[in-house]
């Protein structure tokens, strides 16, 4: 788990980077850049999923039938705060569109979810002394 919490790092700053240097006009001028943007946004996610689904196994926080209940099951449990469970609960949705219909993905909504780094250091933050 420790690897994935380095992965996730990493694609943090990537992905600032990313915001840095490139507007949402330069992003969807190039497909290549925009592959960038939506693979480690799908990354970054996927990741925080694995650690809430290992989290929640782990320390038995609850039956999770889904990638939502193991949020919300570090949420219940006081591992990480209602709005960080929210912010991500949203992510997870991105997540699944990215996955499932990617076609029709809005490369604009993607770009705004750069926002999202720093939920994902929240996370790895509130989490990171559990793994």
């Amino acid at each position: 788990m420790l690897q994935r919490v380095e992965n996730l790092e990493e694609n943090i700053v990537n992905l600032n980077r990313l915001k840095e240097r490139y507007s949402i006009e330069d992003i969807m001028a190039n497909k290549l850049d925009e592959w960038a943007l939506r693979y480690g946004i799908f990354e970054s996610i996927q990741i925080i999923i694995d650690i809430a689904c290992h989290l929640s196994s782990k320390y038995n926080l609850g039956s999770a039938k889904s990638y939502v209940e193991c949020i919300e099951n570090l949420q219940k449990q006081n591992y990480i705060d209602k709005d960080l469970a929210k912010s991500l609960i949203s992510a997870i949705g991105l997540r699944n569109l990215l996955i499932h219909e990617y076609v029709k993905i809005d490369v604009e909504r993607l770009y705004s979810f750069l926002d999202f780094t720093d939920d994902f250091s929240a996370f790895i933050k509130a989490v990171k002394g559990y793994i």
